[in-house]
């Protein structure tokens, strides 16, 4: 209970210093401030991504189907942070861009890895077999991931994007951001990935209740 009340406190300092703290960029003004909830969000996404695809991977090697509850729960909580990202991205793309969607390279991509992970859950939808289904899932969870950094790192950096590319590290690779704002995206940072690791224990063991409760 201690740390859930930690993690409370953590979350609403972190939202107080966000609008209490200079917009990180000065000609963008307050628009911009939805950075350090965009890129976090982005961040857990991507992280949530890789735990299914090391469940998915535990679950070929031991084939226990705890695993695959897991790798399906990491990615469902990626699609989600996937979508939250999306939606703080087009908010920002409405104020700076006058359109809520752009088709710009990294919104093309992020649309492209919606698909790809919405179409992880419909193939576990469309087969009845536990086993086939999590055996299916675990090598569909691990060709998707092998997309993921491209569409996340690489695709939007090689074409050129409406997206600021030295919002944090310029190309010299230096922080381009003063220590206060640089100590509140940080904290965000660990703020969003500490809620995707309670989030994902409690629907791990919500799962592991409605299983015993079919047995």
């Amino acid at each position: 209970m201690l740390w859930k009340i930690s993690l409370l406190i953590w979350m609403a300092m972190v939202i107080i210093a966000v609008f209490l703290l200079p917009p990180p960029q000065a000609q963008l003004g307050d628009v911009s401030r939805v950075f350090f909830f965009h890129v976090p969000m982005a961040w857990v996404a991507v992280l949530a991504f890789l735990l299914s695809l090391i469940y998915s991977l535990l679950y070929l090697r031991k084939k226990d189907l705890d695993y695959d509850a897991k790798a399906r729960t990491a990615s469902r909580l990626g699609l989600l942070f996937t979508i939250l990202a999306t939606i703080s991205g087009s908010i920002f793309a409405k104020t700076s861009w006058g359109s809520f969607w752009n088709w710009d390279p990294r919104e093309t991509s992020i649309f492209i890895l919606l698909l790809i992970y919405g179409a992880y859950f419909a193939l576990r939808s469309a087969v009845e077999m536990p086993d086939r289904k999590a055996s299916l899932s675990a090598v569909y969870a691990i060709l998707a991931f092998f997309t993921v950094p491209f569409l996340v790192f690489v695709i939007p950096r090689v074409y050129q994007s409406l997206h600021p590319n030295d919002s944090v590290i310029n190309t010299r690779l230096q922080i381009q951001m003063s220590s206060s704002i640089l100590i509140a995206f940080l904290a965000s940072l660990v703020g969003f990935t500490w809620l995707f690791v309670w989030i994902f224990r409690l629907e791990t063991k919500i799962n592991r209740l409605l299983d015993e409760l079919e047995e």
